[in-house]
């Protein structure tokens, strides 16, 4: 958690609206102009994602300046003006943060295409070759912006509050990122801060205890951030390495937090890859720790966990007894020990999962009523997790006998991954897509099944 006299010394950035990007898009929506920025991309070889959220962000001067392949593509639609005549601010101002606006701490380029002030992947390409070849504290410091750059940094710098704190906001940068975005496109960026962050765990030279035990729990929190990037994007094998990672970490600082976020993370995995008596076991093992705890609401989540696990066995009656456990302790209520990163937990989430053990026994109609209530529950800010409840809810729907409404969830969750990148929501859908198939010339189910072929061929 960010300490009080890190809030204390933040400055407010208060947004400008840019009137003169604002006039450019005319009479379009949001929606349309973003639609003529990705044609003027193709036109001269650019990628760009631009939705009419990004517009919005523009406009209400958010983004400061584009990246580079933003300010290629603005430049060609409008020949003849500058960034300065488009409402953006000078790229070196950006980048430098401004007179009297201290920038964040940083461990390196966590920012997906179109939701950056600025790009910075020139900077971030010499790091991480220079990281690579000296994997020194020294790089590592640089990587946290805490220097004038790599082999000019004090080799013995000692760890402090800006280090820490940068390894705390990496970590709060990437949920946040993964909340809109999903995992897709973040878990590579996401790899240089873990590797800055257990470079200075390795050069052993924190100033003070307290500082050695908040880097130790930052740098576990980032490996199962980053874990979970690897996890939700198909690649297994990366997931349990960084898990395991962190429980290591979490073993030799003596820290029963962060050992049962581990745990947690590592039974949904082992669930995910058909390893259920890995997943009840790993579950039970995040029980025994968190139990050093005062969190009511993450031995729900535990308990939910390991029916998840029993569900996967088959297990009707272990799963139906972990319910009622994870029931029982969410009916406690948050407490002041939660845990940060269980912000996502409440009753949506509580829904969800207990839907997916329903799927697990095969009884799709009682699956379909909790995915429904997930999804109606859920905060539309959350986008990724909205999708994948939406996702849930189209495959139990499906298999229930229900294709009409089954389809008209899938366009929703079409609908969402214009700004969700999640391959495991595409799976699930896809999947969806394989079930209705023999139902095409029922109701709506046929313009889903063209407009979700249609998503892949554009992927």
């Amino acid at each position: 958690m960010a300490s009080s006299s890190q809030a204390s010394r933040a400055v407010p950035n208060r947004a400008v609206p840019n009137l003169a990007f604002r006039r450019l898009r005319g009479q379009r929506s949001p929606g349309e102009f973003a639609a003529s920025v990705r044609k003027a991309a193709r036109e001269i070889g650019e990628q760009v994602s631009c939705d009419a959220r990004y517009v919005g962000r523009v406009e209400a001067g958010e983004i400061r300046c584009p990246n580079y392949a933003y300010e290629r593509v603005f430049l060609h639609m409008f020949p003849g003006l500058t960034l300065a005549d488009l409402g953006f601010a000078a790229r070196e101002q950006v980048r430098g943060g401004g007179r009297g606006r201290p920038p964040e701490p940083s461990l390196g380029p966590l920012d997906l295409d179109g939701n950056s002030d600025s790009d910075i992947d020139e900077e971030s390409d010499v790091l991480r070759r220079a990281f690579m070849t000296s994997g020194s504290a020294t790089v590592a410091a640089a990587s946290l912006g805490l220097g004038p750059g790599p082999g000019l940094v004090p080799a013995q710098r000692r760890v402090g509050e800006a280090e820490v704190n940068a390894v705390e906001h990496a970590v709060r940068r990437i949920r946040l990122l993964d909340d809109r975005h999903g995992a897709d496109g973040l878990y590579k960026r996401a790899a240089q801060p873990l590797r800055a962050a257990y470079a200075l765990l390795d050069a052993g030279t924190a100033a003070r205890p307290s500082t050695a035990d908040r880097l130790h729990a930052g740098a576990g929190e980032l490996a199962i951030s980053v874990g979970w990037l690897a996890h939700d994007s198909g690649r297994f094998d990366d997931a349990r390495s960084h898990y395991a990672e962190a429980l290591a970490t979490a073993r030799v600082a003596g820290d029963p937090a962060l050992e049962a976020h581990a745990f947690c993370n590592t039974s949904f995995l082992a669930r995910d890859a058909g390893r259920h008596r890995e997943a009840v076991r790993s579950a039970q093992a995040g029980q025994r720790a968190a139990r050093q705890l005062a969190s009511p609401r993450l031995l729900s989540l535990l308990s939910l966990r390991e029916a998840g696990g029993w569900a996967g066995l088959g297990d009707r009656t272990g799963c139906e007894k972990s319910l009622g456990r994870a029931y029982a302790y969410f009916d406690r209520g948050p407490a002041d020990a939660d845990p940060e990163w269980m912000s996502f937990f409440g009753e949506p989430e509580l829904e969800a999962l207990q839907a997916q053990c329903w799927s697990a026994l095969h009884d799709w109609p009682r699956a379909a009523r909790h995915a429904r209530r997930a999804a109606t529950l859920q905060d539309s800010r959350f986008t990724r997790n909205l999708a994948l409840y939406r996702a849930q809810l189209a495959a139990d729907l499906a298999r229930a006998g229900a294709p009409d409404e089954a389809a008209e969830a899938g366009h929703q969750v079409l609908d969402l991954l214009a700004e969700v990148r999640s391959s495991r929501i595409q799976s699930m859908l896809s999947d969806t897509a394989r079930v209705l198939l023999p139902k095409r010339r029922t109701g709506g189910v046929g313009s889903f099944l063209e407009r979700h072929g249609e998503s892949l061929r554009r992927a």
